[in-house]
């Protein structure tokens, strides 16, 4: 939760924006951090060649799976879930299992006293995925280290890539436009609602990269939003999807798995609603996951424009309570056929 009273004048919001630089001063209330940062300093060196990835080999034909947290600095929860499945020694049963700590650099500067200001250094590492970007002469910390990972990411079979939010919301996963990421998603059972869109307007996720982003190519990724960056909540979200995927897989002994606590829905993001002003405002502090029952419900004003819900049962994810200008503020989806 946030002490809506204490204000941070400079820290960078978590904006939709990959931009390079200092980011224009915002205010934010100040974010209480309820977990402590992992020491990674075991797994830094890797056994790859790249620092912070591990890969374990089962010497059993399988999949490639990969794991990866901390693709922007100051998600941690993440984190603390891989460090403790990694401290298990735990040895998967078919196939070879990838852990990756993506942004180290951001990481290292995380700070619980000011948690919002590591997201990433230079840009957003989840806005560099495509190989025009990665090929570029463009340079950066992000980019650098993307170019790196780059070569892992072409050789997996499946990603589940463990993120976090920093305004309440329930949580979610993001597959990606194509009907195999929303699939695949539904399969892992948790979290429980599994959001169709296609990123960001400022730059490819990891998800979207070609590979994945390809119906035709049977590689496949999802994104995990666990919930609040900084909950105990947030890692038992994320340790669940973990072994969700180990079960799936095959990797871990499926023996003892818990049906999903609530039934799966699926929806498709139709509309990403970025503010235009700098005076964006919600009607009320809205959480993510909340299904809006009527169409043209008025939910916030952007300067004078009224932004409206465009259809009944308007699923609002994951808002922005703060947005800047040129950030996304909300995305409005529609709840899908197989949904109740």
């Amino acid at each position: 939760m946030s002490n809506w009273p204490d204000m941070a004048g400079e820290e960078p919001p978590e904006g939709e924006t990959a931009f390079r630089g200092p980011p224009r001063a915002v205010r934010l209330p100040q974010f209480d951090v309820r977990l402590t940062a992992p020491d990674l300093s075991r797994w830094l060196p890797g056994n790859t060649g790249l620092r912070g990835v591990i890969q374990i080999e089962s010497g059993r034909s399988g999949p490639h799976v990969a794991l990866t947290a901390l693709m922007h600095g100051n998600e941690i929860a993440g984190a603390i879930v891989l460090d403790e499945l990694l401290r298990t020694d735990f040895r998967p049963r078919c196939g070879r299992l990838s852990v990756g700590f993506l942004n180290l650099a951001a990481f290292a500067r995380f700070d619980a006293a000011q948690p919002t200001a590591s997201r990433f250094v230079d840009e957003d590492m989840n806005r560099l995925w495509d190989p025009s970007i990665l090929g570029s002469g463009r340079d950066s910390i992000e980019l650098a280290r993307a170019r790196e990972l780059r070569s892992l990411f072409d050789g997996v079979d499946i990603l589940v890539d463990l993120h976090s939010m920093l305004w309440p919301s329930e949580p979610l996963i993001l597959s990606g436009p194509t009907e195999k990421g929303r699939s695949f998603a539904r399969t892992l059972g948790v979290p429980s609602m599994v959001v169709s869109d296609h990123g960001h307007n400022s730059g490819p996720r990891l998800i979207d990269y070609s590979l994945f982003a390809n119906q035709a190519d049977g590689r496949v990724a999802c994104l995990i939003e666990a919930g609040p960056h900084w909950e105990p909540s947030t890692v038992e979200t994320a340790r669940a999807t973990v072994r969700s995927v180990l079960r799936g897989t095959g990797m871990a002994e499926p023996n003892g798995v818990p049906p999903p606590e609530a039934p799966i829905r699926s929806a498709e993001v139709t509309r990403v609603v970025t503010a235009a002003t700098g005076s964006f405002n919600f009607t009320q502090a809205f959480r993510g996951g909340e299904i809006i029952p009527a169409r043209d419900t008025l939910i916030g004003h952007d300067g004078a424009d009224e932004i409206r819900t465009p259809y009944d049962d308007c699923l609002l994810v994951m808002p922005s309570l703060r947005p800047s200008r040129g950030h996304t503020a909300v995305r409005l989806a529609r709840l899908l056929p197989d949904c109740p």
